[in-house]
């Protein structure tokens, strides 16, 4: 297996943009990270066995929240559903919050039915939430009334149904909980400062009468489970992260603990939310990712990600050597929206098909994503999983130096043979004109060594048939500062960019790029900025390309003209901003498109 497990830090604090009106809270909403990262070595002891090799797991957001859908008094809340109650979103009093209880009655939960889909779309795992920030306990708590088998009419334990039949059929199963935000426990983070006699309540009276007596619950009433997956650590007093450690580790030596239980304590860190990375990242890893824009259930939100979108972020995940935990939203009655299920089950049947390359497959030896797909690993084989494929019957692979010793379609049957060339130091495979699949075609070359020995030239290459996006996040920067932005587009929804700003006179982005026909093609910048905006570009080879564009406030590609690249090999081409705002004016990729 391609992980190697090192101490991977996550940033605690990032900048945020395109803030809108609740620009604050998304500030505060980002300081809930606090310090994360990994500490043990679980690929030594054996226990990341089932998280190393799956690659693919169920993330399931189920409280309260997912029985009012979004909607608070007849006002629909637009954004994650689950933060609902929460003074960001609709500031429900907890008083008016904790009936809620008294209406939620999920009499369709199906704890088999759930557990057949997660199998069908080929995840090996399941991690549901027990206890959200909310502070209604998904189990049967002995210690707090607030929880789906005394507060509500419901009166069972779905936990207990879902782990039984998790086992059942032969899935992991793990618990989500949020340790240090309690928007309804005296003490806990964003909740009540007195308690019900009206005294004062601390974390620390939260931390013993409520959160640690609760993960005891869910780490001893329901088997041997395999992940518990803390949430928000924020400024949680490390004191009582270390005693949640402990006792968890006692009490679930073999369960998988997520980096977001905070200070560096976790097997496995956990990258931002809804963020697939860019380029490869070394150690135990996973991303969390929702199947459409809420996590938990919203009646408004059928914007779910097709089967093709699913697969290619997973093998995105597993390309850049992660795990990729995918999360669906039942609604109030138990039930998962039958569009999810329907492209769950569509990106199953593909992945059974195609099981090599998803499980105990690796990264890929190029670090980042190729123009037409993505890269994973076993043995002594690549997986070339092709997202576009190529009309002129051409699918281009640069800088592969490692001999092939054969290539051939998988789960599909070829009208024609698969062969390949040379073409200076580029691979040239002569493919199908149909695609071997409908939704992403794979093609296997085996290699006459093991993928860990693997050469490769991990620069970009210019194909001749294909868009090329060069991302700022691998350019060479000179006087100008390259970081990653998040923002809201709507409340919880996170997008990421890598992009450069800051700019002055003698600034620049380059990238060194392998160029394989000489020729024009079409340049287009993506930026965002105040007004009208000059950027030059210029190559290795003094080829000069200059243009004014529009400002925008969002990264939006513009045509810069065309770029001419005299003599194939590796080539440098440098960005500069010439005028413009130098503060707000950021560069996110470049667009190199052959002209036909």
């Amino acid at each position: 297996m391609k992980r190697k497990l090192i101490a991977l830090c996550l940033l605690a604090t990032i900048s945020l943009v395109h803030a809108q009106k609740k620009g604050k809270s998304n500030e505060s909403m980002d300081k809930l990270w606090g310090e994360t990262g990994v500490s043990s070595d679980a690929l030594k002891s054996g226990k990341a066995k089932l998280f190393d090799e799956s690659n693919f797991g169920m993330f399931i957001h189920w409280g309260l929240y997912s029985h009012l859908g979004g909607v608070w008094n007849g006002k629909t809340y637009y954004g994650i559903g689950e933060w609902i109650k929460s003074k960001n979103v609709a500031s429900i009093p907890d008083d008016e919050y904790m009936a809620v209880a008294k209406e939620f009655n999920p009499t369709k939960f199906d704890p088999k039915a759930i557990a057949k889909l997660a199998k069908d779309a080929g995840m090996k795992y399941i991690v549901i939430t027990s206890k959200h920030h909310e502070g209604f306990a998904m189990f049967d708590s002995k210690v707090n009334d607030f929880n789906i088998v005394k507060a509500s009419p419901y009166g069972r334990d779905p936990m207990k149904e879902l782990s039984a039949a998790c086992r059942e059929i032969g899935l992991g199963f793990g618990f989500y909980y949020s340790h240090n935000q309690d928007w309804t426990a005296p003490g806990g983070h964003k909740g009540p400062k007195v308690d019900e006699n009206g005294k004062p309540a601390t974390f620390k009276d939260y931390f013993y009468n409520k959160c640690k007596p609760q993960v005891k619950e869910i780490c001893t009433n329901y088997g041997e489970i395999d992940f518990v997956w803390f949430d928000t650590p924020g400024k949680m007093p490390k004191e009582y992260v270390l005693e949640l450690e402990k006792m968890v580790r006692k009490l679930q030596p073999n369960a998988m603990l997520g980096s977001r239980i905070g200070y560096g304590l976790g097997d496995y860190a956990s990258e931002g939310d809804m963020e697939v990375p860019n380029r490869n990242i070394e150690g135990l890893w996973e991303t969390c990712d929702t199947n459409n824009d809420s996590w938990s259930y919203a009646w408004y939100d059928n914007n779910f990600k097709s089967p093709k979108l699913i697969l290619e972020r997973l093998i995105a995940t597993i390309g850049r050597g992660g795990t990729y935990l995918f999360n669906v939203g039942p609604d109030g009655t138990g039930t998962i929206p039958e569009i999810g299920q329907k492209f769950l089950r569509e990106a199953g049947k593909w992945i059974k098909k195609h099981p090599q390359v998803v499980y105990g497959a690796g990264s890929s030896p190029w670090k980042h994503a190729l123009a037409w797909g993505d890269v994973t690993t076993k043995g002594n084989s690549l997986f070339l999983s092709v997202y576009d494929w190529p009309q002129d019957k051409k699918l281009y692979l640069p800088g592969l130096k490692t001999k092939i010793l054969s290539v051939n379609a998988v789960g599909g049957t070829a009208a024609e043979k698969i062969t390949f060339d040379q073409q200076k130091d580029w691979t040239v495979l002569n493919v199908p004109y149909q695609p071997i699949n409908d939704l992403i075609s794979v093609i296997e070359l085996k290699l006459d060594t093991k993928v860990e020995e693997v050469s490769v030239d991990s620069n970009y290459g210019v194909y001749p048939n294909i868009e090329n996006h060069l991302l700022a996040e691998f350019a060479e920067v000179t006087n100008a500062e390259k970081k990653e932005i998040k923002w809201m587009e709507k409340f919880g929804e996170w997008i990421h960019v890598k992009q450069i700003s800051k700019w002055k006179k003698d600034s620049k982005a380059e990238w060194t790029v392998n160029v394989l026909k000489p020729g024009y093609y079409y340049l287009d910048l993506k930026y965002k900025g105040s007004g009208r905006l000059v950027w030059k570009t210029i190559t290795d080879e003094g080829v000069l390309v200059q243009n004014q564009q529009a400002a925008t406030e969002k990264f939006v590609y513009y045509n810069m003209g065309i770029l001419e690249f005299k003599t194939a090999g590796m080539h440098k081409i440098s960005v500069s901003l010439v005028e413009g705002d130098p503060e707000t004016s950021s560069l996110e990729a470049a667009k190199i498109t052959p002209i036909k």
